[in-house]
């Protein structure tokens, strides 16, 4: 079925719902975008392949180029292609890359390699918990806002850390320590209370291939006479750092916003339908959004994520048509990110109130009609 066709099926009876009115429930909402939840096993394969290949020759360019400033810049790259191949093992763990439930599994496997990610403790850490409690306070741990109260209550230490984080400088700082490095990679039992075996082999996957890599990297410095630390330093750091950086911006702009609600009671929650109401639709210039998977189009995988990142466009116009205004569209510019990390750094859960440090009043959230 064609683009074309998956939009006539999907609008038949169909009308926008304006603004004012209660929005359906999400079994009704998910019907609306069903039809896009078509997946292409060759596709998704050529996908994958294709950035493979690329992230490849990233990493050999590093290598065998001998300009310092053209290793640096290719380091970067590479780091941002690890975010590609990132987003392809995130659709894969969500099972929407290929019909194929084993095939996803050894796909993402392989494409949360050069990010170091172990597949099941994201699996359990994002789909679970993240999709499962979206900006729920106390379940929902990826950017998290603290109350006033908790953060007057924090040590110094601890306060100062939150303030890099909400600086507009710190999501790779935060990304590394507080998602990778606590719950993600061999997590210790304060982290993550809940073990099984697949979390230890994943993490000694993840391990193994990082070794790998700097193992690599060691030998071809040798046998082209170049310094180990500048290859190390622009094929394996400049990239992981970047790439740290980079998801950690991307889960922030995802759920942050100056119109975005947070939840500390569940009913109130459950009635705000959050999949749609806490979910920012990046938008950019350039078709930019294309080279990122079109992980930004992220209502419609937050409303399904059985929709694979090559129909996400489609589905969130689809979403965006039948719900006029209800859902929160930004056109992306440093300005209005920074201006977002100034506003956004801590939460009145009570009156759904965006505050600063010293808990002046900043931005109010939306307010959302209860669902039917």
């Amino acid at each position: 079925m064609n683009t074309n066709d998956l939009n006539a099926a999907s609008s038949i009876g169909l009308k926008p719902i304006p603004e004012g009115l209660p929005i359906p429930n999400r079994k009704v909402i998910r019907g609306w975008i069903e039809p896009f939840a078509d997946k292409q096993t060759f596709k998704a394969i050529l996908l994958l392949a294709s950035d493979i290949v690329i992230w490849f020759a990233l990493i050999a360019g590093v290598i065998f180029i001998e300009n310092l400033f053209v290793k640096i810049i290719l380091g970067n790259v590479a780091g941002f292609w690890i975010g590609r191949l990132f987003i392809l093992g995130h659709d894969a763990c969500h099972q929407s890359y290929t019909p194929h439930r084993e095939l996803n599994k050894v796909l993402g496997r392989i494409a949360f390699f050069p990010s170091l990610t172990p597949f099941s403790l994201w699996e359990i850490g994002h789909n679970v918990v993240h999709h499962g409690q979206t900006n729920l306070k106390g379940f929902d741990f990826v950017w998290a806002p603290a109350s006033l109260k908790e953060f007057q209550a924090m040590p110094i230490w601890r306060q100062n850390l939150e303030r890099i984080y909400r600086s507009g400088w710190g999501p790779v700082i935060y990304y590394m320590v507080e998602i990778w490095w606590n719950k993600m990679f061999f997590p210790s039992r304060k982290h993550m209370p809940s073990t099984r075996k697949i979390f230890k082999q994943d993490s000694l996957l993840s391990a193994a291939f990082g070794l790998i890599w700097l193992s690599s990297l060691t030998y071809f410095a040798i046998i082209t006479n170049q310094s180990i630390f500048t290859i190390i330093f622009c094929g394996f750091v400049i990239p992981y750092l970047f790439w740290n950086g980079m998801i950690g911006w991307v889960v922030y702009v995802h759920h942050t916003h100056p119109s975005v609600s947070w939840y500390d009671n569940k009913s109130e929650w459950l009635r705000a339908q959050p999949f749609v109401s806490t979910t920012v639709h990046l938008t950019f210039k350039h078709h930019f959004g294309s080279l990122l998977h079109h992980i930004m189009e992220h209502t419609a995988h937050h409303v399904d994520m059985g929709v694979p990142l090559y129909q996400l466009c489609d589905a969130q116009d689809k979403l965006e048509e039948l719900l006029p205004g209800r859902i929160i569209k930004q056109p992306f510019s440093w300005s209005w990110y920074f201006e977002t990390a100034k506003l956004c750094k801590l939460y009145d859960f009570q009156n759904k109130y965006w505050l600063d440090f010293d808990g002046n009043k900043t931005a109010e959230s939306i307010k959302v009609v209860p669902s039917e």
